[in-house]
């Protein structure tokens, strides 16, 4: 191995003590391969058999812990008891690669697909519909209802454990139902659970502390709880670095394994807020301060820009599409031939990458998402 990737191998301690064999994280990546009745297939274990064996941890696509909070056809479900047998499957078949096994779980809140969820009933934290284009206008969460979410995410976490996952990652980011409460776009309530920051906060800070709860009561081996964010909007009004400063303060203290940043672009600058010309990810890691380790994200394809990323200071790196085109991206570099990456599909790569239909149908239908060249045969 070239020795300027030898950080990138480094073994890393998390908070709770569990080690990892090395800096990089499989990304959540949405493949939307799941059976219709929301139970983990086939293809979705070959897929992460395929791509897990050199990552130090990998984060799974993420499942929803409520019947309604369902975000993407063909998603994995974790809200049931049932589900148990197929995701002590998937964290069987991550574990078996060597690396940790860590489920993400989510409610899509207003992100719901309309005809997903029984008579359209999508609900938010206020009846605000989100800017994306074809959004619904979601009804307003009872007091009732929300304090049940809450308990769903624990539920959905005592299941990780009872399935053998060697943690969960809470899905802050996105513009799904956590950061939903957080945000002034979405959030115009004006009871406990909204209003000011601190009241914007208290959804988020309780499904943190449900699911530690769990942990605490179910399993007494060291079990990871990390916390993904987004940390701005572009909508207004919408999160500024400001209120992800508060975000990350009130992280801090809860104790968790890793807080993991939604990016597109690693070095990509705040949108507002912000006078100064370094990146988003420098002042997270500025404002977290080593109390807790950072997964960076964002469009990092070679070795060398991954190296690069690492020199920032961040601790870990989840790598999302490189390790669709090139599976053995991690081992490549390990093992000196970081020359012999792949970072093209063509279309007839499918089978050989082991990349489920749903996946692959998004790939090849959506523009710009990865790049694609002309079969040469």
């Amino acid at each position: 191995m070239n020795p300027k990737f030898n950080k990138m191998f480094e073994q890393v301690s998390l908070p709770n003590g569990i080690a990892l064999k090395n800096r990089i994280v499989l990304a959540p990546m949405t493949h939307m391969s799941s059976n219709a009745d929301g139970t983990v297939s086939d293809a979705e274990l070959e897929y992460y058999a395929r791509r897990t064996g050199g990552a130090g941890m990998s984060v799974t696509a993420v499942t929803y812990v409520t019947p309604n909070g369902i975000g993407f056809p063909a998603q994995f479900a974790a809200y049931d008891d049932s589900f148990i047998p197929g995701l002590k499957r998937l964290a069987d078949t991550i574990k078996q690669q060597g690396s940790k096994a860590v489920l993400q779980i989510f409610h899509a809140g207003r992100l719901t697909p309309e005809q997903a969820v029984p008579a359209g009933q999508v609900v938010a934290p206020s009846a605000v519909a989100s800017e994306r284009p074809g959004s619904p206008l979601p009804r307003e969460l009872s007091d009732e209802e929300i304090t049940s979410i809450i308990k769903d995410f624990g539920e959905a976490t005592r299941r990780a454990i009872e399935a053998g996952f060697d943690g969960v990652e809470i899905h802050g980011a996105n513009g799904y139902l956590i950061q939903q409460f957080f945000s002034p776009h979405s959030n115009r309530r004006e009871d406990r659970w909204g209003g000011n920051i601190e009241k914007r906060l208290t959804f988020p800070l309780a499904v943190v502390d449900e699911v530690q709860e769990v942990v605490a009561k179910h399993t007494k081996l060291p079990f990871i709880v990390g916390y993904r964010f987004s940390p701005e909007e572009p909508e207004t009004p919408g999160l500024t670095m400001e209120e992800t400063y508060a975000l990350i303060d009130a992280l801090k203290e809860k104790n968790l394994d890793y807080l993991h940043v939604s990016l597109n672009e690693f070095w990509s600058k705040p949108r507002r807020g912000e006078a100064d010309t370094r990146s988003r990810m420098e002042f997270i890691l500025d404002r977290v301060g080593g109390k807790l380790p950072v997964i960076g994200v964002g469009s990092i394809h070679t070795a060398d820009q991954a190296a690069e990323a690492l020199e920032s200071g961040v601790p870990l790196l989840a790598i999302g599409r490189e390790l669709i085109i090139e599976p053995d991206w991690v081992e490549k570099i390990e093992s000196g031939r970081e020359e012999d990456i792949e970072t093209i599909l063509t279309k007839s790569d499918q089978e050989r990458l082991v990349i489920p239909d749903g996946l692959w149908n998004a790939i090849i239908h959506t523009p710009g998402w990865f790049p694609m060249a002309d079969d040469q045969s």
